[in-house]
Parts: structure tokens; C-alpha cells; sequence
């Protein structure tokens, strides 16, 4: 399983070093996990300790996020998906938590109905699908930004690809994405969260980068909450650099790359 992961691609960097501090020789990840948990002395918004489980500890009709808000158990498989998962909540456990705060109290509000609701749809959307794309404050971050939102992808990635790595950043977030780049594909593409940063953060080295986001993210997640309107979508492998060939016929592939849909009148 672990074989297939090519860890020095661009979008494994945001969980490359947690990656590494993981036995990956051991039957199952759940005893590193929990070992990384206990040494970064990680917990849920209750204050219980964080620790990883084997699935079958998730009770019959118990809400997975329910569960993690009650118990500070995270359901952990031996499989690819909930692998991502688990380095997430070692790479940005304070978003991590608040996420799973927001889940959990809609859950108390609302129960488990057929459907998640808006709040509990856009948190579940952020935890498995989302990229943090990290814009230096000024003019040309608010270009690059407006670029994005208009799905001017040639304006975005062709004329403006110098910005990324010196004005822009992306961390990938979700753990169902990074599941799909272990085998990736033109088409996939993330929900993206918008995150302006003063100069002195592409200043930092990845660590202190790390912490600066997982606390700047989760204290707005906090403060403003979470809707699906907040996202935009990102073809990753557009990134520029992240993909050989990116070439203009290469942005021009519109069931990637696709026009903004016209509001209607």
C-alpha cells in the first residue's frame, strides 16, 4: 500500500515530515499514530486525549464525528484514506479539531438525518477535499485570487506562475484528495480555501509555516465558521510545477479547466 505513494511530489509535502516518523513496516499504523498523538500531546475541543482506533471501536448508529467529539478516538482502517487522515491530524491538528468541533456540535443541534446539513456538508468537504492556498497580502495576491474565482486559468497559471513559490503557496488539506494523488490524474481538483499571509510567512521554514497556518486556519474557522461558498475549485496538477508539459494546450483542456458558469439573470 505504502509503496504506491510517491512521497517527493509537491503535493504530499504538507504530511511528508509527519510520513516519516510513521512505522510503516508494522501491521497497522494505529500504535505510531497514537505514539505521535501522545509526544505532540494532541486532543479534541473537549480536552480528552487524541487517540487512534480500530474501526470496530466505532459503535453501531454513532456518527464518526460524533464519536472523535465524545471520546478523542479517531476510527482508523489500514487503508490509504484514513492513512492521509491520520497525518493530517499530526500535521494540522488545531484545524483538525475544529473541524471536528463544528461537526460535532451540529450533530448535537441536529442529529443524524439523511443529510449532513450545509455546516456538516462544508466541514466534511474541507476534511476530505480541501487545499489551503496561502496568497502574500498586496495587489498581486488580490489578482491572482480574482484570476482563480473567475476560472482565468491561463491568467492564473501561465501569466502569473512566477508568483507560485514566491507569493503563493499551496498545502494540500484533505486526506481523500491526497488519496487520489497517490495514482493522480488531470482532472482532480480541490475545494480551496483562500488564506492571505503577511511577507515574513515565506520567510518561514516549513515547520514554523506549518504551525502558523494550522493556527491562523483553525482561529478563523472559529470565529467566521464555514460555508461552501468559501471554496474554489483547483485543478492541483495546474499548479505550476506540479505537472511536466504545462503547456498552454495544456490549459486548454476545458473538462479540466473549465469556464466559470454564467449566473443567470
Amino acid at each position: 500500500m505504502f509503496a504506491e505513494i510517491d512521497w517527493p511530489q509537491p503535493w504530499f509535502e504538507s504530511v511528508r515530515p509527519a510520513a516519516s516518523r510513521i512505522g510503516l513496516d508494522a501491521a497497522s499504523v494505529i500504535d505510531s499514530f497514537c505514539a505521535e498523538a501522545e509526544a505532540l500531546d494532541l486532543r479534541n475541543h473537549r480536552g480528552l486525549p487524541l487517540r487512534f482506533v480500530p474501526q470496530s471501536a466505532l459503535p453501531e448508529g454513532m456518527a464518526y464525528e460524533e464519536f472523535i467529539g465524545a471520546t478523542g478516538g479517531v476510527p482508523t482502517r489500514d487503508n490509504l484514506h484514513d492513512f492521509f487522515n491520520g497525518l493530517v491530524w499530526l500535521s494540522f491538528p488545531r484545524i483538525k479539531r475544529q473541524l471536528n468541533a463544528l461537526q460535532a456540535t451540529q450533530i448535537a443541534q441536529d442529529g443524524i438525518g439523511k443529510s449532513r446539513g450545509p455546516a456538516r456538508d462544508a466541514a466534511t468537504i474541507f476534511d476530505e477535499n480541501a487545499a489551503l492556498l496561502v496568497l502574500r497580502e498586496g495587489e498581486e495576491g488580490n489578482a491572482l485570487e480574482e484570476a482563480l474565482r473567475n476560472h482565468e486559468w491561463q491568467e492564473a497559471f501561465v501569466e502569473r506562475a512566477r508568483m507560485f513559490g514566491r507569493d503563493a503557496q499551496v498545502r494540500l488539506f484533505g486526506h481523500a484528495l491526497m488519496e487520489k494523488l497517490v495514482a493522480p490524474y488531470k482532472a482532480i481538483t480541490a475545494h480551496t480555501r483562500i488564506v492571505r499571509a503577511p511577507s515574513s510567512y515565506f520567510d518561514m521554514d516549513d515547520q514554523a509555516q506549518r504551525a502558523w497556518l494550522d493556527e491562523t486556519v483553525a482561529h478563523r474557522l472559529a470565529e467566521e465558521g464555514l460555508g461552501r461558498a468559501g471554496f474554489t475549485p483547483l485543478p492541483v496538477l495546474g499548479i505550476p510545477g506540479w505537472w511536466p508539459q504545462q503547456d498552454k494546450v495544456f490549459y486548454e483542456d476545458t473538462a479540466v479547466f473549465r469556464p466559470k458558469r454564467k449566473q443567470a439573470a
